[in-house]
């Protein structure tokens, strides 16, 4: 069944990157097929937020996304310190490439320490509608996970295959990121579906400065329940290309890692890869 799944979700997916293209080709006699791109590209965080922006970050260009995560008290363990990192990388306005890894994970399980890595997952994130102000942009994406570390995980834990529903507008000040999770997860030989939702709204302080705060909810198949928590960041625009951010997420329920606290940096590396 959770096969079944995947294959439909990536096929929805495969099926409606194309038609979301085709809806522009009338528009091409008009425009260049790819808008031109700014001699000091902007970096487009999607850390440490779970929220994904459903914009892309700007095309050719790679962007690193690093940060240091301490959790305490969760279904999985009583404590875990890891570092993560996302790469991605735009190779059109319309489509995005994406790799998730967790190269050190140190967790305490029932007074227990233990070292090792996380988990490794390649994804795509593709733009069925491009907006503008607080005409939402949309997007489909979908991971896949190729490496199973067998790490403790959090309290939304890790899927086998993840596909999202991504978007992202600006409304009176504020920018809003909003994601619809469906993933496949699996516990030994037994599947189960999660469903997840969260939303995330941001506002700048200052011409530097931004403070994002998020509510987010994940269903917990195999303990029966629900993770809910409240996130909050704060960030530093050091520059165009990067963002420094640090924050905490309290967990609301008592299945939810009960706190969080991490810092990091989003880094736009100013080398353009791809040429036209």
């Amino acid at each position: 069944m959770i096969r079944t799944l995947s294959g439909l979700l990536l096929s929805v997916f495969l099926a409606a990157a194309p038609v979301a293209t085709a809806q522009q080709e009338p528009r091409a006699l008009k425009e260049p097929a790819e808008a031109p791109q700014p001699d000091d590209p902007e970096a487009n965080p999607g850390r440490p937020t779970i929220a994904t922006p459903a914009t892309l970050t700007p095309v050719g260009y790679f962007q690193f996304e690093t940060g240091v995560l301490g959790a305490r008290d969760s279904p999985e363990f009583s404590s875990q310190s890891s570092i993560n990192e996302v790469v991605k990388f735009s190779v059109s306005r319309w489509i995005e490439l994406l790799a998730v890894a967790e190269p050190f994970v140190h967790s305490s399980v029932a007074g227990q320490p233990a070292n090792g890595t996380g988990d490794v997952s390649l994804g795509v994130q593709g733009i069925v509608h491009h907006g503008e102000g607080a005409n939402p942009t949309l997007a489909l994406s979908y991971f896949r996970r190729v490496y199973n570390a067998g790490t403790p995980d959090l309290d939304i834990g890790s899927a086998d295959d993840s596909a999202l529903l991504l978007a992202s507008a600006d409304v009176r000040g504020f920018h809003y990121d909003t994601n619809f999770f469906f993933n496949a997860v699996s516990d030994n030989a037994i599947h189960r579906v999660q469903f997840g939702q969260t939303l995330s709204v941001s506002h700048p302080l200052g011409k530097k400065f931004g403070v994002s705060g998020e509510i987010w909810h994940f269903t917990q198949p195999f303990l029966r329940s629900n993770a809910v928590g409240n996130l909050w960041v704060l960030n530093y625009n050091a520059r165009k290309s990067l963002v420094l951010d640090g924050g905490f997420n309290r967990g609301l329920m008592n299945t939810s890692t009960q706190w969080e606290v991490f810092v990091g940096f989003t880094y736009l590396l100013p080398l353009k890869i791809l040429r036209r």
